[in-house]
């Protein structure tokens, strides 16, 4: 899969942060499993992460509350490729002979103590609340660590025999 990136969110409302030079969607491939993966943010400014397999995979078509991952906060996200413009849907580009219909097996970081920019900045200015609540930004970095974690668990359930 072709490396990617978009960048389409206007952060200037969050103040300064990791996420202001920071793309808003990236796909890639996943180097130790050849999985196809997506960091993706979301409408509240805080980042995703998505993990494809292919039908004959044990997860393929599976809710995601049926299995079992250890990645941030949980599985969150489980489906096929969104319709719509590429920059802002879940879904990928996928290359020549890679296959086009993946499964998405997604996380996502904004969870308690998850430091969310674009939900903090509306709450912020309309509550009064303090910047400084403990929480923690997840950046791009760290969710691209987190695919290649769950790439790896999920290139696992694939070796284990049925």
């Amino acid at each position: 899969m072709e490396h990617k990136t978009w960048t389409t969110v206007d952060k200037t409302a969050w103040g300064e942060g990791p996420w202001s030079g920071e793309v808003d969607k990236e796909q890639f491939t996943d180097e130790a499993t050849g999985l196809p993966c997506l960091v993706k943010r979301n409408h509240s400014g805080s980042l995703c992460g998505y993990v494809g397999v292919s039908e004959g995979h044990p997860w393929f078509g599976k809710d995601y509350g049926d299995l079992s991952a250890d990645v941030h906060g949980g599985l969150t996200f489980a489906d096929f490729c969104q319709e719509g413009d590429e920059a802002h849907t879940i879904c990928h580009v996928p290359g020549p002979g890679e296959p086009d219909r993946v499964y998405w097996l997604g996380f996502d970081c904004g969870h308690a103590w998850d430091l969310v920019p674009g939900m903090n900045a509306r709450l912020g200015r309309s509550l009064g609340l303090s910047d400084d609540l403990g929480e923690t930004y997840k950046t791009v970095a760290y969710v691209k660590a987190e695919c290649a974690r769950l790439a790896k668990q999920a290139a696992e359930a694939a070796s284990v025999p049925a």
